[in-house]
């Protein structure tokens, strides 16, 4: 609820009003004094929509009063900027409004430093961000209302983002869809969550945004009269069946309208086939009469196969229960229905939250307990995690993803994020067991060890005595045999207590090939693998990355910005053409916006090093440093400093594959190019007498990231000898008595 200058005044009148209906009457007094006391702190004070500071405690407050949370919390909300805006100290909080109001103010306080204290984005170190995201979570560890009251508060500046700055409007709407939605989200706080995510898309990708936005408006009226058609269908047949149950319509979010087009279009569907666009939501009494409802809405409509989730029988996340069903309903139109108790529903709408609207010694303590067990768990890893970083990316590798549920041969569920492997799932079982892992049986079936498990799946374990340890393919993430930071960090503690001699020979071998395929000379980028690295020797170096502390595909990625392929020699071979590139892609120092494009005697892809050509006629023409006729340009007046921007845009890099030739083996290489949103522009083979065959393929990649990714995909094809992004110098060049044949 938003507040405005013409209802400040009654603002605290209808806040006392909202929580009368909850809050005891002795507990009022400490919500009007916390009101008046932070309305005075506040005095003179104005956010940049100019409104009155005390607005945003306010709504803040308002929120906290939703979730129907305690008097303290909602104290705290109205406080919780006093004491780093207004220079109260935390002492005299605690005089005033007591220990634990003090204590949730402090707590937010410095919540608010980890933002307000950061540099820019560009000059944001990485380490003290990822320290300050660690020690909120300690913090909410001690007490989660903390966190709640952070939540209110970055909603409401959410909602008075478009008076901010467009780069900050930016950073502020990543940080929150990276961090804080997916985090009401783990707490099971959906109201918050939806409208979190709805606000950062709005300034994340506006053009999609309205896009979605028109698309649901455009079918609303339509939608809403369908909706109630069969709204009351399905009432008038729970009162002939004698079910006490509330049905109501359920509106779909614009950033999980979005989500859902994006894995649609996957399918090549489009946005009219989601099914949950329509939906129902039906509340019951009791657990039998949710299936009582089940099955009159499948006596009523025909359910469609594989849309059918019963979360009673076995809870999301442990906690969230609900029967979720899409069924062909009237006109043959899809209807997703969604099914449960009242108090599924408080549950599912309100998480931790619910936690206090009852007494302690409740059950619902319980499922409070059970709704945190991630961040007990989160806590307990970080334990063993020395570096900040790495906890950040055990945060949103293991935390905020989707999670699916999988089950021991004993019965006992356990919780994964989408995409985990059997290997993910020894090791959350103990880790022994995952060193000894050899082999994995998914419902009674063998499968390969980088098979992501499905919601429902028994997985089964095979461990052999004569096992070594753990393979080192499993810490190269473009293999995907491991999802979770809680497994990468057992198998690089493995590792690390092997042989360093062992470690060494392994480190360098795994990055010479990689900068090997990549066009980068070791010799010259070794002094800059050091500076980027915690290590000062190239010995320590390699053995990092040989038991897996260092990321291989982190190191690399250090030096896209600083390193570029040898030179190589001109050559009159045919070129691709130029491709324009959008303002943002690239940055020219020194002057006004000019067209850029790239040159075609390099072909340019960030990460490599690159400067800028002024030509007559066509703007700034962007090369490579190292490019033959950037070196013998004789008017160096017309080259300008330019670098990498922020950018989508996608760029041409020639790959060449080395095969032993067989049936379908373009089939499956353009499969993996397809599977990774890949354009390929162009493709040339070459048949040897030898039985092997050169693929030379024209890509338009995003960089030198995806570049590293689709190698190491194309090299586990069968019959692939090699892959290797392709010198300049070599394209379109002969091959001795080598069949050709090209297709565009």
């Amino acid at each position: 609820m938003a507040m405005t200058h013409l209802d400040q005044g009654d603002g605290l009148r209808r806040l006392l009003d909202e929580t009368r209906s909850y809050v005891p009457a002795d507990q009022l007094p400490l919500i009007e004094d916390a009101y008046h006391f932070a309305e005075a702190s506040h005095a003179g004070q104005f956010r940049k929509s100019g409104e009155p500071y005390i607005i945003h405690p306010l709504d803040a407050a308002f929120t906290i009063a939703d979730l129907q949370l305690d008097a303290v919390a909602i104290a705290a909300a109205l406080l919780h900027d006093v004491q780093e805006d207004c220079g109260v100290p935390n002492d005299e909080l605690k005089r005033r409004f007591g220990a634990d109001v003090a204590q949730l103010v402090d707590g937010a306080t410095k919540l608010e430093r980890i933002t307000k204290k950061s540099p820019e984005p560009q000059t944001v170190d990485a380490a003290h961000q990822a320290e300050n995201v660690r020690k909120m979570f300690l913090a909410m560890a001690e007490d989660v209302r903390v966190v709640i009251v952070k939540l209110a508060d970055r909603l409401h500046n959410m909602r008075t983002l478009q008076y901010l700055e467009p780069e900050k409007q930016l950073r502020v709407a990543q940080e929150t869809m990276d961090i804080y939605a997916p985090l009401a989200s783990r707490l099971g706080i959906w109201q918050i969550k939806w409208e979190l995510e709805d606000l950062s898309f709005r300034y994340l990708s506006p053009d999609k945004y309205q896009e979605i936005s028109q698309l649901i408006a455009s079918k609303r009226t339509t939608r809403e009269r369908y909706v109630a058609k069969v709204e009351k269908i399905l009432v008038d047949e729970l009162e002939n069946q004698k079910i006490t149950a509330s049905v109501q319509g359920r509106a779909k979010h614009i950033y999980s309208v979005y989500e859902k087009m994006r894995k649609y279009a996957a399918q090549g569907k489009t946005f009219h086939e989601i099914y949950d666009l329509l939906a129902l939501r039906v509340l019951a009494d009791t657990v039998a009469d949710c299936y009582a409802v089940l099955g009159i809405v499948h006596g009523l409509w025909r359910p469609i196969a594989g849309e059918f989730d019963d979360y009673i029988a076995s809870p999301r996340e442990g906690v969230y229960q609900s029967l979720h069903t899409t069924v062909m309903s009237v006109d043959h139109r899809p209807l997703e229905v969604q099914i449960r108790t009242h108090e599924m529903h408080e549950l599912a709408e309100y998480g931790v939250a619910a936690h206090w609207r009852y007494k302690e010694g409740t059950p619902k303590d319980v499922r409070f307990e059970e709704r945190l067990s991630w961040l007990r768990r989160l806590l307990e890893w970080q334990r063993d995690i020395s570096h900040a970083e790495e906890f950040v990316e055990a945060l949103k590798t293991d935390v905020f993803q989707d999670q699916v549920f999988v089950y021991t041969p004993k019965g006992e569920i356990k919780d994964l994020p989408a995409g985990a492997t059997s290997i993910d799932f020894a090791y959350r079982i103990h880790t022994d067991l995952g060193h000894h892992c050899v082999g994995a049986k998914v419902n009674g079936r063998l499968v390969a060890l980088n098979q992501p498990l499905q919601n429902g799946d028994v997985v089964d374990v095979v461990t052999g005595r004569g096992s070594k340890g753990p393979s080192r393919d499993w810490l190269n993430r473009n293999l995907a045999y491991v999802k979770t930071s809680h497994a990468r960090q057992k198998i690089r503690q493995w590792f690390h207590k092997q042989e360093r001699a062992e470690n060494i020979d392994k480190g360098r071998e795994q990055l010479e090939k990689e900068l090997r395929r990549l066009g980068i000379s070791l010799a010259e980028c070794k002094d800059e693998l050091l500076r980027q690295s915690p290590h000062d020797t190239l010995d320590d170096l390699y053995a990092a990355l040989g038991f897996g502390g260092l990321s291989l595909h982190h190191t690399v990625q250090r030096l896209e910005r600083f390193l570029s392929p040898e030179p190589p020699p001109l050559t009159p071979a045919k070129q691709l053409a130029p491709k324009q590139l959008s303002k943002s892609a690239i940055q020219v120092f020194g002057t006004g916006d000019l067209l850029t494009q790239l040159g075609r005697c390099c072909s340019p892809v960030p990460g490599d090093k690159i400067i800028g050509y002024v030509t007559r006629s066509r703007g700034v023409t962007i090369h490579r440093r190292d490019c033959f006729n950037v070196l013998h340009e004789d008017e160096r007046e017309r080259l300008v400093e330019v670098e990498w921007g922020r950018t989508g845009d996608l760029y041409p890099v020639a790959v060449q594959i080395e095969a032993w030739d067989r049936v379908a083996l373009l089939r499956d290489i353009s499969t993996i190019i397809a599977e990774e949103e890949v354009n390929m522009v162009a493709v040339r083979t070459k048949e040897r007498e030898d039985g092997t065959t050169v693929i030379s393929l024209t890509l338009e990649t995003q960089g030198v990231n995806q570049l590293s990714k689709l190698l190491n995909k194309f090299e586990m094809v069968r019959g692939v000898v090699s892959a290797i992004r392709q010198r300049p110098d070599s394209i379109d060049s002969g091959d001795d008595g080598a069949a050709s044949t090209e297709r565009q």
